[in-house]
């Protein structure tokens, strides 16, 4: 059954509250939202509808958003970029690893201890993407460009608490750079898109995967495993880039200021909001897994050392990677960092 919730007031409501509105004003156009997580997921119930509330109301009731979790509008999450992009929807919520190789110059941001808290990173990718990534991106209007926080490690006993530990495991990564690391530290990587991960736990396919917090609780990981190890220090194992973008049409077609209702909600600030929301939802889901009873590894200090210089030919191979396709791969992760840090210090 096609599922979707409306994120819009009735023309009655819309009359009652604005009383001045004409039938003419009210919903002059309305927006399709398609992303791949269910609705009481965090970024769906604590950003993408408040987000689409906000921009109905801001636009007095003329710009109604309906909004299709879980790919009720069909395809996989891979092809969600392109639904924004052919037109097939007016805006999306995706993961760009979910097309390996496509977006280079975004992988900056899943290579392992590049990311940071979840909040300043988003802002920094936003500013990434003025920067170095527009050219990248064409062909869809970017709302926000954001991360996750920190990217956990879930499995099955035994729990992983050195690098040694992951020989042999066979644990679910969400892009080409998290499998890679996968891989580099003797595991067997598991390409797939989160939904697919409950499934996967529950017929053996995987021992494990690494996400952050906060999607385990809408996916019901805490269940299904039972041991998780986090990662201290101010970078993260690893974070994922996400874009929330409108197909470039459905923005032209909008009278000049209802486009403005969407430039005001979008950029830098949106997706520092975006990122909040996902680095708020982190605690109370590790909550979840703590009342379980669940095993929890925290790698710090020297330990995390370990792990770092593990995780460094990842990095290196990226950079290589990017010289031979002409690409300064040294450098964008040093205007990165660069960025990242000023966001730090606000």
């Amino acid at each position: 059954m096609l599922k979707r919730i409306v994120v819009a007031a009735g023309l009655a409501g819309v009359m009652a509250a604005g009383g001045a509105l004409t039938a003419a004003q009210a919903q002059e156009v309305t927006l399709r939202v398609h992303h791949f997580l269910p609705p009481q997921a965090p970024v769906p119930s604590q950003f993408i509808e408040p987000w689409a509330q906000k921009v109905m109301d801001e636009s007095d009731g003329r710009i109604a958003v309906e909004v299709y979790p879980a790919m009720s509008l069909g395809g996989g999450p891979p092809s969600l970029f392109d639904q924004a992009r052919d037109g097939v929807v007016d805006i999306v919520w995706t993961l760009t690893g979910y097309t390996p190789g496509r977006f280079l110059r975004a992988e900056v941001l899943d290579l392992p201890f590049i990311g940071g808290d979840a909040e300043a990173t988003s802002r920094a990718a936003w500013r990434f993407y003025e920067m170095h990534m527009q050219d990248e991106f064409e062909g869809v209007r970017p709302i926000a460009m954001h991360v996750h926080g920190p990217g956990q490690m879930h499995m099955r006993a035994p729990a992983i608490e050195t690098p040694d530990d992951m020989q042999g495991r066979t644990v679910r990564g969400p892009t080409r750079l998290v499998t890679r690391l996968i891989e580099t530290l003797g595991g067997t990587a598991v390409g797939m898109p989160v939904p697919q991960v409950p499934e996967s736990l529950s017929r053996n396919v995987i021992e494990g995967t690494v996400i952050p917090w906060e999607v385990t609780t809408s996916l019901r990981v805490a269940e299904l495993v039972d041991t998780h190890t986090e990662f201290g220090g101010d970078r993260s194992l690893y974070t994922t880039f996400f874009i929330f973008g409108m197909n470039p049409d459905s923005y032209e077609a909008l009278p000049e200021d209802l486009r403005a209702v969407i430039d005001a909600n979008s950029g830098i600030e949106t997706s520092g909001w975006v990122g909040r929301v996902m680095h708020e939802a982190d605690a109370p889901a590790r909550d979840i897994a703590v009342e379980r009873g669940n095993t929890i590894i925290t790698v710090d200090g020297d330990a995390l050392d370990a792990w770092r210089d593990a995780a460094a030919p990842v990095r290196a191979g990226w950079i290589t990677e990017m010289d031979e396709r002409g690409i300064d791969g040294a450098a964008l992760i040093a205007d990165f960092e660069a960025l990242l840090e000023e966001e730090l210090a606000r």
